[in-house]
C-alpha cells in the first residue's frame, strides 16, 4: 500500500510517501480501505518529535479515516452489525496516512447518509474531542454559554456547530477580522479578535457581566489566568493543548470563592471503551443532526495524498478554517 511517512522530525518536507505492508486487523479491529485522512494539530506534533505515538500503535501519522470495510474478524464484525463493503469512518491511534488502516471496532461509525468519504473524514478527531470535552467533562448544557480559544480551528469550527445544536450561547476567539467573521457565519454569537481586543472584557460585555460557563481552551500558559477571570461562577475550563505554554498562574481563590474548575484530557492514548463510549454516544445524539443537515463539516481544502507535506504547511500557516483533508483516490 501508498503510505506518508516521517524521515526523521522535522518540517513538513520530513513527510515523504513510501510503499508499505497492508497491516493486519487484530482482535477486535477491522481493516479498512481509505479513501480520505483528516490532517489534525496531534500529526505536526508527531512529524516533529513532540507527541509520539502510544504503544503498539502505528509510526504512521494520523488519527481519522474514512473508507471502506475490507478485511477483520467475520463474527466480530457481525456482532458490531458490520460487513465487508460498508462504508465507515473511524478514530484510530495512528497509521491513518495510508491507503489501508486498521481500527478498533468500537471507534467506527457508519459515513452519514448524504456526506462523501471526504467529508467524513474530517469527521472523527475533532467531533470525538468535542463530545469528550466540551460536553462530558465540561457539561456544556443548553442555556449556557461556551467560549471557545481558536474558533477558526477543526475543533473550534465543530464546536461551534455541536455546541450551538445543543442549545448554547458560542463565543469564539480567532486570529483576524476575516476568521472572526467566518466563525460569526458558522454560527458563533460572537466573535473576538484576540489580537486586537481584550477577550476577557469581550465576554463580560456578551454575557452581561455573568462570564462563560464553559471554556474550551487550545492554549493554556497565560491565557488560564484570563479565563478564570472571566469565568461564570460554577464556570469550567477545559484544556486540550498547550500550545502557548505548560506554565500557568491563576488567582486559586477565585476557583474557591466562586467553585470553579479546570480540567483537561488528551484522548489518543485512552482506551478503546473510553473511545468506544465516546463513539455510541455520538452515533446516538450527533449522527442524526448530520444526516438531517443540521450540523455539517467544515472542511477548508482537500490535498491529493501525496501532498501530505502542503497540508501540513498549510495548517502551521493556521490560514484554514475548519479541517483539511487528503485523497487517497489521486
Amino acid at each position: 500500500m501508498r503510505a506518508i511517512e516521517i524521515r526523521g522530525f522535522g518540517a513538513p518536507d520530513v513527510l515523504v510517501e513510501t510503499t508499505r505492508p497492508d497491516p493486519v486487523p487484530a482482535a477486535g479491529e477491522l481493516l479498512v480501505q481509505v479513501t480520505a485522512s483528516g490532517i489534525n494539530r496531534p500529526d505536526v506534533l508527531q512529524r516533529k518529535g513532540a507527541y509520539a505515538p502510544p504503544p503498539g500503535a502505528s509510526d504512521l501519522p494520523g488519527l481519522e479515516i474514512a473508507g471502506t470495510i475490507v478485511g477483520g474478524d467475520a463474527a466480530e464484525l457481525a456482532a458490531a452489525g458490520w460487513r465487508l463493503g460498508d462504508r465507515i469512518c473511524a478514530l484510530v491511534a495512528g497509521g491513518g496516512y495510508a491507503q489501508r488502516c486498521t481500527a478498533p471496532i468500537a471507534q467506527c461509525l457508519p459515513v452519514p447518509a448524504g456526506l462523501s468519504d471526504i467529508e467524513a473524514a474530517a469527521l472523527p478527531e475533532t467531533f470525538f474531542t468535542v463530545w469528550s470535552n466540551v460536553f462530558d467533562r465540561g457539561g456544556l448544557q443548553a442555556g449556557e454559554t461556551l467560549l471557545v480559544q481558536g474558533g477558526s480551528s477543526g475543533i473550534g469550527v465543530t464546536a461551534i456547530a455541536l455546541a450551538k445544536a445543543f442549545g448554547a450561547k458560542v463565543l469564539v476567539t480567532a486570529g483576524s477580522d476575516d476568521k472572526v467573521a467566518a466563525c460569526v457565519a458558522l454560527g458563533a454569537d460572537v466573535g473576538i479578535n484576540y489580537k486586537t481586543q481584550d477577550f476577557v472584557a469581550e465576554v463580560k460585555a456578551a454575557t452581561a457581566g455573568r462570564g462563560a460557563d464553559v471554556v474550551l481552551d487550545m492554549v493554556a500558559g497565560d491565557y488560564v489566568a484570563r479565563e478564570v477571570a472571566c469565568l461564570a461562577d460554577d464556570g469550567r475550563i477545559v484544556i486540550i493543548a498547550v500550545q502557548g505554554g505548560v506554565q500557568s498562574g491563576f488567582n486559586a481563590g477565585d476557583l474557591l470563592r466562586r467553585r470553579l474548575t479546570i480540567t483537561g484530557s488528551t484522548l489518543r492514548p485512552r482506551p478503546v471503551a473510553f473511545k468506544g463510549a465516546i463513539a455510541a454516544a455520538l452515533r446516538a445524539r450527533v449522527w442524526p443532526l448530520i444526516e438531517s443537515g443540521q450540523v455539517r463539516p467544515v472542511i477548508h481544502t482537500v490535498f491529493p495524498a501525496a501532498q501530505a507535506a502542503a497540508a501540513h504547511a498549510l495548517m502551521e500557516s493556521s490560514r484554514h478554517v475548519g479541517k483539511i483533508v487528503l485523497d487517497w483516490t489521486v
